[in-house]
């Protein structure tokens, strides 16, 4: 994974989304702005650094995997997944 910025704006949108990426890959959404500038932009940046500076490596989901595994081994097995 990489750092970065993303600013981007979807058709017909007013405003532009901002998030940063760490280096383990989690997105960090800063916001929306109407206005792209220098300053805006130096704001971004110092955000973003100080984002990159804490960033800390996600802990291992352990109850999702079971779950997951679970699941897949009643698919396996023929049984429909069902979240009742």
């Amino acid at each position: 994974m990489s750092r970065k910025i993303n600013i981007s704006k979807n058709k017909g949108n007013t405003h532009w989304s901002i998030k940063v990426t760490d280096i383990y890959g989690t997105e960090h959404h800063l916001g929306y702005s109407s206005v792209l500038n220098e300053a805006f932009h130096n704001e971004v940046q110092k955000k973003a650094e100080k984002i990159w500076d804490n960033e800390v490596e996600p802990k291992e989901d352990l109850m999702g995997k079971a779950v997951a595994e679970c699941i897949q081994m009643d698919i396996n097995r023929g049984v429909e997944p069902s979240l009742d």
